[in-house]
């Protein structure tokens, strides 16, 4: 145990020249921005002091700037995670879904990674029966088609026959026209998570917390490619193959699904 809270286990990996309480504050920022897609930056700025963040909203701005989410907003953020959004919200028929079997049942989730001087954004798929990463693409901005990326990834790798479920939160790039088109051109059937109800994904938020312990927070990246490099590593080699996982009886993801066969 270091004895640090993790505010200050942060600071104390930044590089010398860097700037730790903005660090800090684009952290908070960044998890914000996930949370409420919709916020601009007088609403992030709003949130950041409710936070006991002493900022103003051209901080905020110049920041949000800098960190790809303003062109976000503009492009992709038009419509939110809120039910009166343009885009179609489907019904969650992954609730009582108990998966048997690989290609039942997908997950997927975004999150944010934080490198020594911006911010990235992870998007994966997982099988919720295995709890494998089948599907994982990593960017600079929140656009759709981060999501779509995984996507792909997950589709080709698998090529899952009629039937399969697809699970994931709300979010816009989820509801996107080129998200969920390919999905239907699948025939995969589309489910998402109850209006501000986080337990609905758990098995995805489960991983982010898994990643985060046992890659992230134990590293500092250079820049986005060795970013890639590493968390791709992490993501194939050792979550999939190498981790036993309680869920699974103890047992790597890769391990359960060739003896559930």
């Amino acid at each position: 145990m270091t004895g640090l809270n993790r505010a200050g286990f942060y600071r104390s990996r930044l590089p010398r020249q860097g700037v730790p309480v903005e660090m800090e504050l684009r952290d908070e920022m960044q998890k914000i921005a996930l949370e409420s897609p919709s916020y601009g930056y007088r609403r992030i700025t709003a949130e950041l002091r409710r936070r006991n963040f002493a900022v103003n909203h051209k901080r905020v701005l110049r920041m949000m700037r800098q960190d790809n989410l303003l062109c976000v907003r503009h492009r992709a953020f038009v419509t939110t995670t809120d039910s009166r959004h343009g885009l179609p919200v489907y019904p969650n028929v992954a609730r009582d879904l108990e998966p048997t079997a690989v290609n039942q049942l997908w997950v997927a989730d975004i999150t944010y990674i934080r490198l020594r001087e911006e911010f990235v954004y992870l998007s994966v798929v997982l099988d919720a029966y295995s709890r494998r990463v089948i599907g994982w693409a990593l960017g600079r901005t929140l656009e759709a088609e981060l999501a779509v990326s995984a996507l792909r990834m997950a589709l080709q790798s698998r090529r899952p026959a009629p039937g399969l479920v697809h699970h994931s939160d709300r979010g816009v790039q989820y509801a996107s026209h080129q998200y969920t088109e390919l999905l239907k051109d699948h025939e995969v059937t589309i489910s998402m998570s109850r209006k501000g109800n986080p337990y609905d994904n758990a098995a995805c938020e489960s991983f982010v917390k898994t990643l985060k312990y046992d890659e992230v927070y134990r590293n500092e990246y250079r820049d986005v490619e060795d970013a890639r490099s590493c968390i791709g590593q992490f993501l194939e080699v050792i979550y999939n193959r190498q981790r036993l996982h309680s869920a699974l009886g103890y047992r790597a993801p890769a391990d359960f699904e060739k003896g559930a066969k």
